[in-house]
């Protein structure tokens, strides 16, 4: 207690400006708690019970999971084609760290481009797999119309009738929605580095790639491990994408593990409903996502620039 303050009367434990503070922030805590925690116990309820979400569900036990990791290979092959496409990150952080450093040149006519490049991210997800089904189909699709008119090809190719040209389309469209948002953060965390840094390097004789690799890389290391981790987490919850081009055809070859428990939540394309199932699914998906990030957090925790 301050000597200025009396015993009297007290400092209170909220002051007033603490007070409004909590006010203005409780309706968005109420939200948060409410749409996000309370879905997370219904879901650990309900993956206990063979539940359709409208008559009574009957309590199985670890009927769900034993199905999930025993009898189901197309919930295995969903979770291999996710890994699959979350190889994109491959090409996208490189692209978007190459676009930032271009950018950050402050050449004249780079507001465009900044504009241009990131205008994909604010593009509805589900926009994007609709223009990438159309640009990719096999009659009248733009590919193949400069294809065949440059002679390179015969006749049309069927893109998304066959599984792993249908997974290529897939991470061409997840690397043109999510590109724009990675290189924003590159572009900040280049923006942050001290120019003395590079005046005091050039007086050493430090320029071009070594100057980058030196001196640019280390600097922004923090914002590279951010923007691999929610690269990382981004691919394996891809969904909407998958769902508005190929809905997991040809035949489900290309279903990934978000759209295939969404598919059994909603019965979504002819299968029934099973929300016990779709929970159980959720849980081991969520398990997957916890310890791939803690083993990232550890991982990256040494990730330094020589």
């Amino acid at each position: 207690m301050s000597l200025f303050t009396s015993k009297k009367h007290p400092e209170p434990f909220f002051r007033r400006d603490q007070t409004q503070a909590v006010l203005m922030l409780l309706p968005m805590l109420v939200g948060f708690l409410l749409f996000t925690y309370v879905p997370i116990i219904y879901i650990l309820r309900f993956c206990m019970y063979s539940y359709d979400g409208i008559l009574p569900g009957k309590f199985t036990g670890i009927d769900n999971f034993v199905r999930i990791f025993q009898r189901d290979k197309a919930f295995w092959e969903a979770c291999m084609n996710t890994l699959v496409l979350g190889g994109k990150i491959i090409l996208e952080i490189p692209l978007a760290m190459l676009f930032a450093v271009f950018l950050h040149k402050g050449l004249k006519g780079m507001a465009f481009f900044r504009v241009s490049l990131f205008l994909p991210t604010i593009i509805s997800t589900a926009i994007v797999g609709l223009i990438f089904s159309l640009m990719f189909a096999s009659f009248n699709g733009v590919i193949n119309t400069i294809l065949t008119n440059a002679g390179l090809i015969e006749k049309p190719v069927d893109w998304l009738g066959k599984k792993w040209s249908a997974l290529m389309v897939l991470e061409l469209a997840s690397v043109w929605c999510y590109v724009g948002i990675n290189m924003v953060f590159f572009l900040m965390a280049l923006q942050s580095v001290p120019q003395e840094l590079y005046e005091c390097a050039a007086l050493d004789g430090c320029t071009g790639f070594k100057r980058f690799f030196r001196i640019t890389l280390p600097m922004i290391i923090p914002i590279f491990r951010l923007v691999l981790l929610n690269s990382i987490i981004g691919s394996l919850k891809i969904n909407d994408i998958v769902l508005a081009s190929t809905n997991g055809q040809p035949a489900g070859k290309t279903e990934v593990v978000m759209t295939y428990i969404f598919k059994f939540f909603f019965g979504y394309s002819t299968r029934r409903v099973e929300v016990g199932y779709a929970s159980a699914m959720s849980v081991v998906v969520a398990v997957f996502l916890g310890l791939i990030t803690l083993i990232y957090i550890k991982a990256s925790k040494g990730m330094t620039v020589d």
